[in-house]
């Protein structure tokens, strides 16, 4: 019975019974906010999972790289850029769109003198990326490499200017230049020119650099290359002999006109003299 009554009023003290409770709801606190965590790291995870398996798409403007002999051939018709969609896991995606480190081409390298069809292919891209090209296929015109020389012909706007001035023989400082392309272009290349806006005001020599033009014998400008793209030209301008008598006119004018207010002044003082001599005898 002793017994009893010691265990009765050690659980009735009351210290005991804030201690126990602080402990449980200590206990408590832990369990809850390390469930908490667990379930926020959980949620984290699956988070970051979600947004790498995410997929995305984009659009990518890529130059057509083309794999050909240039030194041999010369290829026409073919686009100068590609439309690529990528597509797949987004964080992919926006480093290819980011980058654009890999290419576009098409593989001419074992074709022939003619036209062709061929299929775009990539490389460089992750093997989770599904691409899909703009256009798929493209239509080349192989043709095989010619170069030959072309004497260069100034052409000049007017060969005449206002002011008694004339227009001279330009001098061009290329005669000749290299025309090269492909063979059937370069075919009909009639003449080289460069082409020099002469102004009416124009009173001095002239000094242009002006860009070169491949025309055929209509007149058309011809897609070919030429070397130099460029020239020099001088056009020569210079008094025609109309000037110098305008300006020996004019100075004449202006001689005969002093020379007749010198008479002017001459006749003037004589008056005065003759007045002054008559006033003279009066008195």
């Amino acid at each position: 019975m002793k017994s009893n009554r010691n265990n009765d009023s050690f659980f009735s003290n009351i210290w005991v019974l804030r201690i126990s409770s602080l402990i449980l709801a200590l206990f408590l606190f832990v369990y809850v906010n390390g469930s908490k965590d667990g379930f926020l790291r959980q949620n984290t995870r699956t988070g970051n999972n979600s947004a790498l398996m995410s997929n995305r798409s984009a659009t990518i403007k890529m130059p057509l790289q083309l794999k050909v002999n240039s030194q041999r051939y010369v290829i026409t018709g073919y686009p100068q850029y590609v439309r690529v969609k990528v597509s797949g896991p987004s964080a992919l995606v926006t480093t290819t769109v980011n980058t654009q480190n890999f290419k576009v081409y098409a593989d001419l390298s074992n074709l022939g003198v003619g036209h062709h069809t061929i299929k775009l292919r990539t490389s460089g891209l992750n093997s989770e990326l599904r691409t899909a090209l703009t256009p798929e296929k493209i239509k080349v015109n192989i043709q095989p490499r010619a170069t030959t020389t072309v004497p260069v012909e100034v052409r000049l706007s007017s060969k005449s200017v206002n002011g008694g001035y004339e227009v001279g023989t330009p001098k061009s400082s290329m005669t000749n230049v290299q025309v090269s392309g492909a063979r059937d272009e370069v075919r009909r290349v009639a003449k080289v020119v460069a082409e020099v806006n002469v102004p009416k005001d124009a009173t001095s020599d002239l000094h242009r650099q002006v860009t070169l033009q491949a025309l055929d014998k209509h007149g058309h400008i011809l897609n070919v290359i030429i070397s130099p793209n460029s020239v020099s030209v001088t056009v020569p301008i210079s008094s025609n002999g109309m000037a110098s008598s305008s300006n020996k006119e004019t100075s004449s004018d202006s001689s005969n006109s002093s020379s007749a207010k010198d008479n002017q002044n001459n006749d003037d003082s004589s008056t005065e003299s003759s007045n002054a001599n008559s006033t003279s005898n009066n008195n």
